[in-house]
């Protein structure tokens, strides 16, 4: 099993990389470091509305951050609802209207290869949120490690049909073909699986990571292979893994362990009902910060080292911890915790809750 980061130590990270970064006016060198840091636009155009997680959190955090840094800054924030097109459309929007620095969590990351040139043509940073562009050098790249993200929900997964002894194999359920990160998924899941002696009965790319269209395809598998020999499923995301189980349940076959990764609200509810066997837990609020630190260090003219290269690019990439029914009380639910008690823990889940000492 891969070591995980404490919580703790991601702060750390984010305290040093803060370190030096409060506005100022003095803005020298560098791509986004140019005119009145004070009072600069910094663009935030994130990729979809499927998963929550972007209106909700991502968002919200990150905008937060930047005022927290530079009170005087304005965040335009803009969603492309899983449109490249639409993207790019935003992109050459926020250029229009003077961003010093974007910050993109791309829909197609070979698309967003134009913006990252756009941009950096106008003396304006990119930082690649969450998704690594790698057709082209963005500025920065912040995101949790999404390789060791597949690594880590595909080998709790193994190990768990092993210690059970499950019969048949398992369904892959990717994200998206377009979805830089979700080749990273893709690649750490086959590190797990192609390894573990499992047999994998088949695999799916969901276009735009849709939950209907991941359970679309499980449907169709169901029926091929009929529920009793599909021993798990190994979805990229808590959405797809939702897609998934919504098929099992319309089949009116057992559910089998299914994977997902993001810590949904939902996700987190059918982990504690037992329907959904982990998740990941990658705090958003410690990407959403991180990257607004990078941001802010660029709008000075002061560009941060990375701790990592990724696809040519300055990184730095945190480490995500898995949830399942063993520690959702601690990771998720405890102190600190991404998610409150209170609303994972309604009365459809209260007994499921109780049952596992979670109140």
């Amino acid at each position: 099993m891969l070591p995980f980061r404490t919580a703790a130590a991601a702060t750390a990270a984010l305290t040093v990389l803060a370190a030096g970064a409060a506005c100022s006016s003095k803005a020298s060198g560098g791509a986004g470091g140019s005119g009145d840091a004070k009072n600069a636009k910094v663009a935030f155009l994130m990729p979809d509305i499927a998963s929550t997680r972007y209106e909700l959190y991502d968002a919200p955090l990150f905008k937060a951050k930047m005022k927290q840094l530079c009170p005087g800054c304005t965040v335009l924030y803009q969603n492309a609802g899983a449109d490249a097109s639409k993207q790019q459309q935003q992109a050459n929007s926020v250029l229009a209207q003077g961003v010093k620095a974007i910050v993109i969590d791309p829909v197609d990351s070979a698309a967003a290869a134009s913006i990252v040139r756009t941009a950096q043509s106008q003396k304006v940073a990119v930082i690649a949120y969450d998704r690594p562009i790698p057709a082209t050098k963005a500025d920065y790249y912040v995101s949790f490690d999404n390789e060791k993200i597949g690594a880590l929900i595909a080998q709790s997964l193994v190990d768990h049909l092993k210690q059970t002894k499950a019969k048949g194999g398992i369904l892959e359920v990717n994200g998206s073909p377009t979805d830089a990160a979700a080749g990273l998924i893709k690649k750490g899941i086959h590190s797990a699986v192609d390894s573990s002696g499992l047999k994998r009965l088949a695999e799916y790319d969901t276009p735009g990571w849709e939950p209907a269209k991941a359970q679309d395809w499980v449907s169709g598998q169901i029926s091929k292979f009929g529920g009793g020999q599909i021993a798990g499923v190994v979805a990229a995301n808590d959405g797809t893994g939702g897609g998934a189980i919504a098929a099992f349940k319309a089949a009116d076959s057992p559910v089998p362990p299914v994977t997902g990764n993001d810590a949904e609200l939902a996700a987190a509810q059918r982990i504690v009902a037992g329907d959904q066997y982990n998740t990941i837990s990658k705090p958003i609020k410690i990407v959403a910060e991180a990257a607004a630190n990078v941001a802010n260090q660029f709008l000075q003219g002061k560009p941060p080292a990375g701790q990592t290269t990724l696809f040519n690019t300055p990184s730095q990439l945190f480490t995500p911890t898995v949830v399942t029914q063993q520690n959702i009380g601690t990771v998720l639910l405890g102190p600190g915790g991404a998610l409150k008690v209170s609303d994972v823990c309604t009365q459809t889940y209260a007994a499921a809750c109780a049952k596992l000492g979670v109140k």
